[in-house]
């Protein structure tokens, strides 16, 4: 098994042309980032004739854009009710609204631009793991159906023939989400914009961010983009000390194996319809197919440092559980991604000063978010109208005892993995 990840190495697109920003440029929008919440920006301002230059520090994708398990997902990591009673009726009823339809926004961008990221738009599946979770999926299912979401429960004969394992007592089948390659879908957006006229810079970090006349100027190791607007879209791989955005979220960590391709006369039991799933545990199991038929199981926590004996022993041990069936398997590889977690598991939208956007704590639903996000900046930028936007633009709300929440996390991830690995807990 190798360190790698499958998305990169199995996308359909291809890595875009780009180069290294070496001089200094003006233009409308700088663009601070170059994951989907930057690439969707940089996209729709092109569109609507807007003068936009995006900086990476790496390549494209590099950081959680293209590594994360690839589920197209409505809302946030929470059920809706508990939304509205951390945000309010009116702000928690907006992030419903807006996120419960953005699988259709990812969707409609795929065919609009003719992205090759193997999107499959059958649904997900939220595994009911014991009788408490069917409980939760059940209030899950109340409160997303009064809300008018195409969800409903599917008992644990369906649920056999469309997991194929017997171990689920039920699932929540969401008919508006869907899977893709997540690398493959990044690289498709930044294609898009470059389509579409943004200027794409890699390999350029910026060094700092002053004011420069009376807009602001990004300064790499060999440039510089002087903009009126900047846009901060590091979301989880924010490091550098004057980027605000590193305050209002603690990292987290979700990695992820890869089986070889499954033998054809095992293959049509799993997953037969290709939906991505997840289960009700407290730390959860992913498991979703690849377009070649590989098996590919993730869970919270870090990967990367592990040794791959370990990595090798827990999916053993989960696809033991879950598809006895298949036998001894081979992995080929396993790749770990960074998110952004908050404590109430919501997003912040923020202005750190006039002129500057800035988003994090996708908490795991990157795809869908970062791109409705990056729609709705780019409305906001060109219209001065924020009702695109999954929430009003509100103040900085840094984080206190940052590393206290990381590593409590992280602790406890590690903790659960190793009673899986050692038959303690499954």
């Amino acid at each position: 098994m190798e360190t790698r990840c499958l998305w990169e190495a199995t996308s359909r697109e291809s890595p875009i042309v780009s180069s290294i920003l070496d001089s200094q440029q003006d233009a409308d929008v700088c663009i601070i980032g170059g994951g989907i919440t930057g690439l969707s920006t940089a996209l729709h301002l092109a569109e609507q004739g807007i003068t936009v230059s995006l900086i990476e520090a790496k390549e494209i994708p590099s950081g959680g854009s293209g590594r994360s398990v690839g589920l197209v997902n409505a809302g946030l990591w929470i059920p809706p009710d508990d939304i509205v009673k951390t945000l309010g009726k009116e702000s928690g009823e907006r992030v419903n609204a807006i996120l419960g339809n953005a699988p259709g926004e990812v969707f409609d961008i795929i065919e609009k631009h003719n992205i090759a990221c193997d999107a499959t738009r059958t649904g997900t599946l939220h595994l009911a793991h014991n009788a408490k979770g069917a409980k939760e999926l059940a209030r899950r299912r109340d409160q997303l159906q009064s809300r008018g979401a195409p969800v409903e429960l599917i008992g644990s004969d369906d649920c056999q023939r469309l997991t194929g394992t017997e171990r689920i007592e039920g699932a929540l089948l969401d008919r508006r989400a869907g899977t893709l390659n997540p690398t493959a879908y990044t690289r498709g957006l930044a294609r898009a914009a470059q389509s579409a006229g943004a200027d794409i810079y890699t390999q350029s970090p910026v060094l700092r961010v002053d004011r420069a006349k009376d807009g602001w100027r990004a300064t790499t190791p060999k440039g510089s983009i002087t903009a009126q607007r900047i846009v901060l879209a590091t979301n989880a791989y924010t490091e550098d000390a004057w980027n605000q955005v590193r305050n209002n979220f603690f990292p987290g960590y979700f990695f992820q194996v890869a089986s070889r391709p499954l033998a054809d006369d095992t293959l049509p039991d799993i997953l037969p319809e290709r939906q991505g799933a997840w289960d009700t545990r407290t730390v959860l199991s992913s498991i979703r197919r690849d377009s070649e038929g590989r098996l590919i199981l993730g869970s919270l926590g870090r990967g990367d440092g592990k040794p791959l004996s370990y990595i090798k022993c827990w999916a053993n041990r989960v696809r033991k559980h879950y598809f006895s069936q298949l036998g001894e398997v081979e992995w080929e590889c396993t790749w770990t991604g960074r998110i952004a977690f908050t404590p109430d598991h919501t997003l912040r939208l923020f202005e750190p000063a006039p002129g500057i956007l800035a988003v994090t704590g996708y908490n795991g639903r990157g795809i869908t978010t970062g791109t409705v996000v990056g729609k709705g900046f780019a409305h906001y930028i060109v219209n001065n109208d924020d009702r695109l936007l999954p929430l009003k633009m509100q103040p900085s709300r840094p984080i206190s005892g940052r590393q206290l929440w990381k590593a409590a996390y992280e602790t406890g991830f590690s903790l659960y993995h190793a009673g899986q690995c050692l038959k303690i807990l499954i």
